[in-house]
């Protein structure tokens, strides 16, 4: 693993990020399997690509994508007017899992953090992830806050 590197997603690394998601237990729940792109998917990655806070990582070795993850600067008042980075959608390809990809990418993440003078690395996992939120801990995230979600319905 080598030729790990990392770059701001392009809209044509979408369907390969989807495919990411969708490995995942819990994403086989959450998201559309069509075989078509959903057209949210695309009205999102237009919003987080013109976002200036959002860094949509793809993990490639070589040229393919083995890995994501989705970084957010945020601006806080809290501790003293911080700023924050929260982590979603940490993913790396089930025939890559226990290469210590995941650990290379965090550290690019932390690198990316500490590049944007961010105080604080926040991110949430499922309960039912268990074996996430152990590779999480021994990363030195802290389970310091209980995690809540309220979920709208959609207005079309």
């Amino acid at each position: 693993m080598n030729n790990l590197t990392h770059r701001k997603a392009r809209i044509s690394d979408l369907p390969r990020l989807i495919e990411l998601l969708l490995e995942d237990e819990l994403g086989q729940t959450r998201e559309s399997r069509s075989a078509e792109l959903d057209e949210n998917y695309i009205k999102a990655f237009h919003k987080i690509d013109s976002d200036q806070n959002q860094y949509l990582m793809a993990v490639e070795n070589g040229d393919e994508i083995i890995g994501t993850c989705h970084l957010t600067i945020m601006p806080s008042l809290t501790f003293i007017g911080s700023t924050r980075m929260q982590i979603e959608a940490v993913r790396v390809a089930d025939k890559y899992r226990g290469q210590k990809i995941g650990s290379w990418m965090f550290d690019q993440a932390i690198s990316y953090a500490k590049e944007h003078d961010v105080s604080i690395i926040q991110l949430t996992t499922n309960k039912k992830r268990v074996q996430a939120k152990h590779f999480y801990e021994k990363l030195g995230f802290k389970a310091s806050h209980e995690g809540m979600k309220l979920y709208l319905e959609k207005h079309t």
